[in-house]
């Protein structure tokens, strides 16, 4: 339940990249400036997450579930996707604060639209594959109270 709240955050900070991402974030009351910093806190905070699942549970996870193993992880290649993404939204981000007056919507939701389904797919099917009744075909309870979350 955790992870899909987080999850469910991410989607909604994307949602509001995208549907600003137009302009419309003058609306706002945000400048062109807020609106980058958004860009990059969301961009930041996906990294840590996927960074924090790579480093400290996949390796766990995918010794009994081969979706989250290295070798056929399906997670971890969605994580190079997203993270592709991410590495575009961060140098338009840069661009955009170094020449605000270069600042392109279409671009801008295109980056955005690059990665989405990659994304989205992911972050849904992470949460199916760690709900409890799904987890105790691989683990123990012991087991999954062993994993450092």
């Amino acid at each position: 339940m955790i992870m899909k709240s987080f999850h469910d955050g991410f989607k909604e900070e994307f949602n509001t990249l995208y549907e600003l991402s137009d302009g419309s974030f003058n609306k706002r009351g945000w400048s062109l400036g807020i609106y980058l910093e958004s860009a990059k806190r969301f961009n930041y905070h996906l990294t840590m997450h996927h960074t924090i699942e790579e480093t400290y549970l996949f390796p766990i996870l995918g010794k009994k579930m081969k979706q989250f193993s290295e070798s056929e992880g399906l997670h971890l290649k969605s994580h190079k996707g997203i993270h592709d993404g991410l590495e575009r939204l961060e140098g338009l981000i840069q661009q955009y604060k170094s020449e605000p007056n270069t600042y392109d919507p279409t671009k801008m939701r295109a980056c955005l639209d690059s990665f989405r389904d990659v994304l989205y797919s992911h972050l849904d099917q992470e949460v199916e594959d760690l709900r409890g009744d799904n987890l105790k075909n691989f683990f123990t309870l012991q087991e999954v109270e062993a994993i450092p979350v």
